[in-house]
């Protein structure tokens, strides 16, 4: 029951938090994992088939735009994500959202609000 609950919180908050850190810098898949698990100190261990659907979502909707690079070393190019100004501004009312939304629950639940 508690796994279901977790991972309805996660998907409620993913598009929040993956534009948060390509705001902080251009990315890549891979490295978006990486960043989503280290940070999120397990919480956010997510497989492929997870995250690349939400960067599809968020680059359809003009928030990410993507574009590809070689890297030192690999023949292969990636696919590096960065913010738009239309994905800076949805993070912002995102966030507000979520603040709101925080201090709801906590005052629900009995704590108050930090």
């Amino acid at each position: 029951m508690e796994e279901k609950f977790a991972q309805q919180l996660k998907k409620g908050v993913l598009d929040m938090v993956v534009l948060k850190l390509i705001s902080r810098k251009q990315t890549y898949g891979y490295e978006l994992l990486q960043e989503l698990e280290q940070q999120g100190e397990g919480f956010f261990q997510l497989k492929e088939g997870t995250l690349y659907p939400v960067l599809y979502r968020l680059e359809d909707s003009g928030f990410i735009e993507a574009s590809w690079k070689m890297s030192e070393g690999r023949t292969a190019p990636k696919k590096y994500y960065q913010i738009t100004e239309k994905g800076k501004q949805v993070y912002q009312a995102y966030e507000s959202i979520w603040k709101d939304f925080q201090a709801c629950v906590e005052k629900l639940c009995g704590r108050e609000v930090r």
